[in-house]
């Protein structure tokens, strides 16, 4: 058998397409429950990557047919000794030594762009949980990497949700939230809150729990929160915002985000929720999240699933998450390889 790998880039519609369908059958083979692997989105990474970000694509073919591929992105605005990894071989040729094959190019590209570490997730399964396979996991340690940090996969049926419980919930947080307003918006940030917004987005990387990931802060500003709007555009992403705004100052001081992407009207993604350390005890992540989520479905009544991950040891956010009722699916493993 023989095995070459070539790199590709945004004008080369054949290496996307066939990459794009290595990436389909991953995805239908590792995480089932997931929506389909979107061409648009996968397209978009390409031609419209995250400002900020160069990403190094190649292909693998086994005898000639595409058999995955490597997506290294590598952080130009911080973090600039650092990269991550998306290594992803199509479930009919894996155990052919593919995998070693991209690992060995990405180590290859690691050196010639000086980087020292490099990043890349796994999924593996729960006790109660379904079924998943372990090979990717198994591989990321026979590589040498280390696992740094583990997360946890919850999800949502937001039909099935108490919405007298949630009252309840949505009660409690405002008589402690007193001097703080919520504010709803959907799509672009409005241009008066960027500058806010950019700051927490900012605060997630050193707020967040890391483990052992050795990552340092992003540096977000304005231009950036704009340019990674413009990416997720092109992704055909349709996110969903809710804010507390310090009355006193006008500051938004708690921001959280739902989006959804148009492969699957049925399925939500819960990304950031963050508080500024100043502003905590209010109740504003409970706040925000909850009113955040009825924001999203009065926009969105097709959303029968909604996942957000979180550390292990994020027990804050975990409790606030499990008391809207979102319940563990799978683990997943953040693992660092040191070069």
């Amino acid at each position: 058998m023989s095995i070459t790998i070539a790199p590709f880039d945004a004008t080369d519609p054949a290496a996307i397409e066939a990459a794009h369908r290595v990436g389909a059958a991953a995805n239908d083979a590792d995480v089932p429950d997931y929506p389909p692997f979107c061409r648009r989105r996968f397209e978009a990474m390409l031609r419209h990557p995250f400002p900020g970000t160069v990403t190094l694509w190649a292909l693998a073919r086994l005898d000639g047919v595409p058999a995955g591929y490597l997506a290294l992105d590598l952080p130009q605005l911080d973090n600039t000794e650092n990269a991550t990894v998306e290594l992803t071989v199509h479930p009919a040729y894996r155990r052919h030594g593919v995998g070693r094959a991209l690992h060995e190019h990405c180590l290859r590209l690691l050196r010639e762009q000086g980087r020292k570490r490099v990043i890349g997730m796994t999924v593996s399964a729960l006790p109660d949980g379904p079924a998943r396979n372990a090979a990717g996991g198994a591989f990321a340690a026979a590589s040498g990497a280390q696992p740094a940090l583990v997360e946890i996969r919850r999800r949502l049926d937001p039909t099935g949700v108490d919405q007298a419980a949630l009252d309840a919930l949505l009660v409690g947080a405002r008589a402690h939230a007193e001097g703080y307003r919520t504010l709803r918006w959907h799509g672009l940030v409005p241009e008066e809150y960027v500058a806010d917004i950019a700051y927490l987005d900012g605060r997630l990387s050193t707020d967040a729990p890391l483990g052992d990931l050795n990552w340092e802060a992003e540096k977000v500003d304005a231009e950036r929160i704009r340019g990674t709007e413009r990416a997720l555009a092109a992704r055909g992403r349709r996110q969903y915002h809710v804010a507390a705004q310090h009355v006193a100052s006008g500051r938004l001081v708690a921001w959280t985000l739902l989006d959804l992407g148009p492969s699957a009207d049925w399925h939500a993604f819960q990304q950031i929720t963050i508080v500024d350390p100043e502003h905590r005890g209010h109740r504003l992540g409970l706040l925000v999240k909850v009113e955040n989520l009825r924001h999203l479905l009065a926009h969105e009544p097709a959303v029968r699933a909604i996942d957000t991950f979180n550390a292990a040891g994020n027990s804050h956010m975990i409790a606030i998450n499990e008391q809207l009722g979102f319940r563990p699916v799978d683990g997943w493993t953040d693992w660092q390889l040191t070069i």
